[in-house]
Formats: structure tokens, C-alpha cells, sequence
């Protein structure tokens, strides 16, 4: 477990400048580094990327470029390359945010937003706008976190934001938020307040990613609070419903448990549902010894119903999953693991295929080997073809982390 800990602390932000590749001669033929960072256009990609309808690959550097991390674009060129473009880089606690690591969504428009976890007015962090015009790309902040008395607020946002159809953005930042910019002016609302693992029974702060239902209800989970876990909780999986006062109502879908079976402390990375309302996600720890992969029923009685797809334990298989899964058309998920793999636990790129008999298949897809990438962090994403894309925080010729490409 040490090892993992080592890992899931570089992906908070603590690079460590003795890590040493291995060599990529193991590397697996359907797997491609689409750009290697250098420190000039960033350093570390937690959040991964995101894809528009043309191809081009955008996201986040928590690091590098003016000292608080960048905003990057990839695009594919004719001859099977990738062109890297800075769209803005951050400085290290500016007024315009520092140290991003959550990536970037865009609007119909082509603007993008996201947030930073440092920087701003009261060095908490940022929402920020990125615009396009006249060859350039210019940056507004939208909000400033901890503007309010005891920062209520929200501060230090690490996860990705989400926008509905409206163009409302929503995120964490120990609260769940939603910032509202019809006017053009924007403003911040609190939706829940997830109280502190101590003095309730399901607490801890808001920091994964959101997902949205048909019905505009939010799903994510808590890396703390609940039960088990000696008082820090061992985490669970929320459900927050508007109710017609304006409200938002908590609803605690799985509360986890360090029993020797079931997974604890869930990750950064959001939540996947599926076409029958059912939830996927991964917790870092638990299960057999390395993290779980876990799906949740829902019942007819208004209950949850866990079942483990995936114990992990260390070694080669991969172990300490930190981001969550994604869903191919044929019902694959795919995820990543922070540890194990080759000789220098850099972690895997792995695959569940479900079965007749309720079972799931698991098989490594790539294994990390340093050169090519070490640490991966930031949920997956799938193209139309099937092709995964995503990042690693550390690795590569500089060793400050990949985006890559594989074809399963």
C-alpha cells in the first residue's frame, strides 16, 4: 500500500523529480503517445482530455508553462501526427487561478470552462472562461472561490465541470455548485453542502466529478464520510434531487465499508451510468487488497443493490484505480490503475468485458513503462471508432506526462 500512497500523492501535485523511466520496449502496438510535455506547454494532465466534434483533443496541465499550468489543444494533422497549441497558461497564483486539475468542457459556441485549484483573489481557486476571437483566446474569471464568509463558497475545486443544456455549469469544491451566466453576469448558488466527516454520519467534502440523469438529477461520490474506517468514514455515492422549493435534496445511494469485501474511499473521477440507470465507478482501496471496480442496481424499492466487478491486487494486473470507468457500445468498461504493471509500477490501461454468467473479464491492455507514460489520472474517453484517449501525470522523454491513444 505504500507504494500506491507514494503514487496517489504525485497525482495531488507533488511531482517528484527522482522518478526514473523505465525503457518502452514493452509498449503494445494498438498504444501511441500523441504528445509527450516538455514543461514549456505544461506539466501533468490530472484531468485528462476531452474531445470536440472535429477530433481535437483539449485539457489541463497542473503545472509548467508560465508556473501555474496550461490549457492545451491537440490536433490530428495529414500525416499522423498531433499539433500542440497552449491556449493559455496560468500563472502561479495569479489572479486568473493557478495549478488546474480538473480538464475542460466547451460550449456550442467552441468557448471552454473550467476551474483551477489555486490562484484568485483569495488563492482558493477559480471558474474560468477561455473565448475565442481574432487568432487569440482570452480569459474571464466567472467566479472567485472563498468570496464568501468562511469560504461557504466552496475552495480548492480538483474535479471536472459539467454543463447541462442550458449552459449552466456545475462542479465540486467541497460544496456542490452551479454557476448561472444568462445574463452574462454570472453567479454562484450552493446546491448541497456535504457536511464534514465529523458530527454526521455522511460526510465529507465534495471533490469528484458530477454526472447528470434524464431527469436532471446529480450523481457522485464522497472519498470520506459514512461509515467504517475508524471516524474518517470510508466514503460513499450520493444522489442530489431538486426539489420544487429550489432546493436540493442529499440522498445516500451506498455507503462503503472496509469489511475485507467491499471497496472504500472512491476516487476524484465521476461516476458512468448506463443506459438501464445503472452506476459504475472504482475506489482506490478495499476489496481483496488493491481497489474495487463496483456497479449499483437500482431496485424498485428505492434501494441500491453493490456488486464488485473487479477486485484488484497488486502486481502486473494493475492496482489503486483513482479515476472511474467508461462504457463502449458493446457494454466494455474501460479505466486505469496508478500502480502495477511492469518492473516500475507505473500502471495500466485495463478492459471488463461482461459475460453470460454475470462474470467480468479482466484484461490489461497496456502496461505502463515510464517512457510512454507513468501514472495515468483523469477518467478515459472514447471517440465514435472506439479509440481511447488520456493522460498520465508523470513519464515521457521529460517526464512530466503523456496524452495518449489506444485502440483496444
Amino acid at each position: 500500500m505504500a507504494g500506491a500512497t507514494a503514487k496517489l500523492a504525485l497525482i495531488t501535485g507533488v511531482f517528484a523529480t527522482a522518478f526514473v523511466p523505465c525503457p518502452t520496449a514493452h509498449a503494445a502496438t494498438n498504444y501511441k503517445v500523441l504528445h509527450y510535455f516538455t514543461g514549456a506547454d505544461g506539466e501533468g494532465p490530472y484531468g485528462g482530455v476531452v474531445i470536440d466534434r472535429k477530433g481535437d483533443l483539449y485539457g489541463t496541465t497542473v503545472a509548467g508553462g508560465a508556473g501555474g499550468g496550461t490549457v492545451f489543444e491537440l490536433a490530428p494533422q495529414p500525416d499522423g501526427k498531433w499539433s500542440a497549441t497552449v491556449l493559455h497558461s496560468f500563472e502561479n497564483d495569479g489572479r486568473g487561478g493557478g495549478g488546474p486539475y480538473g480538464t475542460v468542457v466547451f460550449d456550442a459556441a467552441g468557448d471552454l470552462y473550467g476551474t483551477t485549484s489555486g490562484g484568485g483573489t483569495h488563492f482558493r481557486g477559480v471558474v474560468f472562461e477561455l473565448t475565442h476571437a481574432a487568432g487569440r483566446w482570452d480569459e474571464k474569471v466567472l467566479h472567485d472561490f472563498c468570496s464568501r464568509q468562511n469560504c461557504n463558497d466552496g475552495g480548492t475545486p480538483i474535479a471536472n465541470l459539467m454543463m447541462d443544456r442550458a449552459g449552466n455549469l456545475y462542479g465540486t469544491a467541497f460544496v456542490v455548485f452551479e454557476l448561472s451566466g444568462s445574463t452574462g453576469d454570472w453567479s454562484e448558488k450552493v446546491l448541497h453542502r456535504i457536511c464534514p466527516p465529523k458530527g454526521c454520519p455522511f460526510g465529507g467534502g465534495a471533490r469528484s466529478g458530477l454526472i447528470f440523469d434524464a431527469s436532471g438529477n446529480l450523481y457522485a461520490t464522497a472519498a470520506s464520510g459514512g461509515i467504517g474506517c475508524a471516524t474518517e468514514g470510508c466514503g460513499f455515492v450520493y444522489e442530489l434531487t431538486p426539489t420544487s422549493d429550489g432546493k436540493w435534496k442529499e440522498l445516500v445511494l451506498h455507503a462503503f465499508d472496509n469489511n475485507g469485501k467491499d471497496g472504500y474511499t472512491p476516487g476524484n473521477g465521476a461516476l458512468m451510468m448506463d443506459s438501464s440507470g445503472n452506476l459504475y465507478g472504482t475506489t482506490e482501496s478495499g476489496g481483496c487488497c488493491g481497489g474495487t471496480v463496483f456497479k449499483l442496481t437500482p431496485g424498485t424499492d428505492g434501494h441500491w443493490k453493490e456488486s464488485i466487478l473487479h477486485n484488484f491486487k497488486p502486481g502486473a494486473s494493475g492496482s489503486f484505480p483513482t479515476a472511474g470507468v467508461v462504457m463502449d457500445k458493446a457494454g466494455n468498461l474501460y479505466g486505469t490503475t496508478v500502480d502495477g504493471g511492469t518492473s516500475c509500477d507505473c500502471g495500466v490501461v485495463y478492459k471488463l468485458t461482461p459475460g453470460s454468467n454475470g462474470k467480468w473479464t479482466y484484461t490489461v491492455l497496456h502496461a505502463f513503462s515510464g517512457g510512454d507514460g507513468a501514472v495515468p489520472a483523469g477518467n478515459l474517453i472514447l471517440d465514435d471508432k472506439g479509440n481511447l484517449y488520456g493522460g498520465t501525470v508523470l513519464g515521457g522523454g521529460d517526464n512530466n506526462g503523456v496524452i495518449f491513444e489506444l485502440t483496444p
